[in-house]
């Protein structure tokens, strides 16, 4: 027994080494940790289980026969974030350059399943050089087969991809039909194509990480939610943000004990809003006036900042936050605002997350490069996500609402809970000065006369009371009290219980 052990602990140590210590060095060269650094830097101290420690490939070809690693380039298992149970894979670059073979894709899967199984997120830590190509098409198997995980778990347990390193070709799909992907700058890239392919098809001149650097996701293409400096930065994030979300979509979002009281007057916000009304203020300052201690987690704050999305917490609760941002786009909504918001809005829903909006909309984007692009049937998503979202919703109208646009952020009429108004919310089918250019055009050279009707049209629908006389607003309410409102307002839906009709899935205009 003992020399059975012994074989056991050279084994373990064997397989812990990955790559060896010349590519684990190389590593580190890179600024980046190894596979197991990162598991350990993720997870509660000691609370990690592997899984298939053992797992070799099966490929003989091209050398591969003589080439075996215990671990195959990837290390799997379960731990804790929090005490709270998670699955985690993180692709080991010092073995095969991380990349994916039949029994690599084997032991993903595999933890995959049981994640599902048993209600806890799953984690992926990409950093892999692609398909293995010596395996050819039993690569591409197990790539699809990661895919087809993704499928089934979407909307059951919560899925995060963290890039870490280079993820190219087909290994992009996998993190792209998750819940969120964060990227680590300066070390990690996503592309479908490469620059060398790029440039022999098209022979545009670009590096990897001005086609699919970590800037270029979360700035410009918004594949990527969020970036980080580093690994343990990357990290240690990742670790506030589980937090927030619930294991599964069976189970209420987390709680989190706050001494951050629920009828907390807030007298700044009652000068938050400008008296001209087409001067911007920053939302994000409301938000965080408004939620616990003042702790807002933003999703892609670089991607489409004219909407505001991230997570909170109200009375320790986690709320999902949707707002409009007047300070970039004057707050219209345009194609990657919808959506932005709209998958936001879906995650929420899918896993039981309150929803809270802040409105300040002047409508959406005007513009040929918008109706070219299709904004028609992108605000359409957003749209079909309120619509379709049975958690509690609760919107708060701050100064526009005006046409479609109102309709669109979680208005009553999508089956809004609470709509709350402030008396400086102005709810028409659109601005003062443009209803009257068109309803009094023929007066358009009596500049008098059209100050005069602006004034009246102003007086008449630009306030929250015409709404509030026909039931579309539930009550206007001071600023300062906002927390206290909404609050009361998520505990009273607290167990709101809302079905749509069964069908096998409804068709969002995607």
């Amino acid at each position: 027994m003992q020399n059975i052990i012994r074989q056991l602990d050279a084994k373990r140590v064997q397989a812990r080494l990955g790559g060896g210590q010349r590519r684990i060095d190389a590593q580190h060269a890179r600024g980046k940790l190894t596979a197991r650094e990162r598991i350990n830097l993720l997870l509660d101290p000691d609370s990690f289980e592997e899984w298939d420690m053992f797992v070799e490939h099966r490929c003989a070809e091209f050398g591969m026969g003589e080439s075996r690693v215990p671990g195959d380039g990837v290390v799997t298992g379960h731990g804790t974030i929090n005490g709270r149970l998670v699955f985690v894979f993180c692709q080991d670059f010092t073995v095969f350059g991380g990349s994916l073979s039949m029994a690599h894709a084997e032991k993903i899967c595999k933890i995959m399943d049981q994640a599902t199984k048993v209600g806890a997120p799953v984690i992926g830590l990409n950093d892999s050089g692609g398909a293995r190509i010596q395996e050819g098409v039993d690569s591409l198997a197990g790539y699809a087969e990661v895919f087809q995980r993704n499928v089934n778990a979407s909307g059951v347990v919560p899925q995060i991809s963290m890039i870490m390193g280079p993820c190219a070709g087909g290994a992009v799909y996998s993190p792209a039909m998750t819940d969120f992907i964060f990227m680590v700058e300066d070390s990690s890239n996503m592309f479908v194509t490469g620059p060398d392919v790029v440039k022999t098809v098209t022979h545009e001149q670009v590096t990897a990480e001005e086609l699919g650097g970590a800037l270029t996701h979360t700035g410009t293409s918004g594949v990527a939610d969020l970036s980080f400096a580093n690994d343990v930065e990357a990290l240690l994030n990742l670790r506030r943000f589980m937090d927030f979300l619930p294991a599964n979509n069976g189970e209420a979002p987390p709680i989190k004990p706050t001494e951050d009281p629920h009828d907390r007057v807030e007298h700044a916000l009652d000068t938050l809003i400008p008296d001209n009304p087409n001067k911007p203020y920053d939302m994000k300052e409301l938000i965080e006036k408004v939620v616990d201690e003042h702790e807002f987690f933003e999703i892609a704050p670089r991607y489409a900042g004219n909407i505001i999305t991230g997570f909170a917490r109200m009375e320790g609760r986690t709320v999902g936050i949707v707002a409009n941002q007047p300070m970039v786009l004057a707050g219209c909504l345009d194609i990657d605002s919808a959506r932005k918001g709209a998958r936001f809005v879906r995650f929420c829903d899918a896993f039981n997350i309150p929803i809270i909006t802040f409105v300040d909309v002047p409508g959406f984007l005007p513009g040929v490069s918008q109706e070219y692009g299709g904004i028609i049937k992108h605000g359409a998503k957003l749209l079909y996500a309120y619509a379709e979202a049975t958690v509690p919703k609760i919107t708060v109208i701050t100064r526009k609402a005006y046409g479609g646009a109102y309709v669109v952020m979680a208005s009553k009429h999508l089956r809004g809970d609470l709509s709350y108004a402030w008396p400086s919310a102005e709810i028409a089918v659109m601005g003062p000065k443009g209803a009257v250019e068109i309803i009094f055009r023929k007066d358009l050279d009596d500049p008098e006369k059209i100050a005069q009707r602006t004034e009246e049209y102003r007086t008449l629908f630009a306030n929250p009371f015409v709404a509030g006389a026909r039931g579309f607003i539930d009550d206007v309410i001071l600023p300062r009290n906002t927390r206290k409102r909404v609050c009361k307002g998520l505990a009273m839906l607290r167990n709101k219980d809302v079905k749509n009709p069964w069908r096998k899935h409804g068709n969002i205009p995607l």
